[in-house]
């Protein structure tokens, strides 16, 4: 995982960008293996671990509606909070992964595995959403957070090169 979290640190400084993190699933992994490279502290903002709803909705601004009609794990729920991280931070980018790590699941029709990462960007016209996806992991809790975690980066340093590089 480090050597795509060396790879976004220097996209970012490439780009002359700053970058936040939303992350609920992974739990600070992709915030923790960004902060491990040097350099990091020019182009990372910081993030937030919204583990739970109610941090999602406290922290980020997410709307209870949009979790109780979606999910805390859905791609509804990413995008809002890819936007309200970067409306709640001074960063030009932010990168956010939610899903259902396992070992149970949460009582909802979302399979243990589920993941969804969102990428927001500021611009001069506002806050816009920017590319989203949907994963499915197999593997133990922890495996799928570890899997989690890669991916977001690697979505974070595709989406840099695509948009700036």
């Amino acid at each position: 995982m480090s050597e795509i979290a060396a790879e976004v640190v220097r996209n970012l400084a490439v780009c002359s960008q700053t970058l936040v993190t939303a992350e609920s699933c992974t739990a600070g992994l992709v915030s923790s293996a960004i902060a491990a490279i040097p350099g990091a502290s020019k182009v990372f903002w910081g993030g937030f671990t919204t583990y739970t709803a109610d941090a999602k909705t406290s922290m980020l601004g997410v709307d209870e509606a949009v979790i109780r009609r979606f999910g805390a794990a859905s791609g509804e729920t990413a995008a809002a909070m890819a936007v309200g991280a970067l409306k709640n931070s001074a960063a030009g980018v932010s990168a956010v992964v939610t899903g259902l790590a396992g070992p149970d699941g949460d009582g909802s029709a979302t399979p243990v595995g589920a993941v969804w990462t969102a990428i927001a960007i500021r611009e001069k016209e506002g806050v816009s959403l920017a590319r989203a996806a949907h994963f499915h992991f197999e593997g133990n809790r922890n495996e799928v957070r570890l899997r989690a975690a890669e991916t977001v980066l690697q979505e974070i340093a595709s989406f840099l090169d695509e948009r700036w590089g």
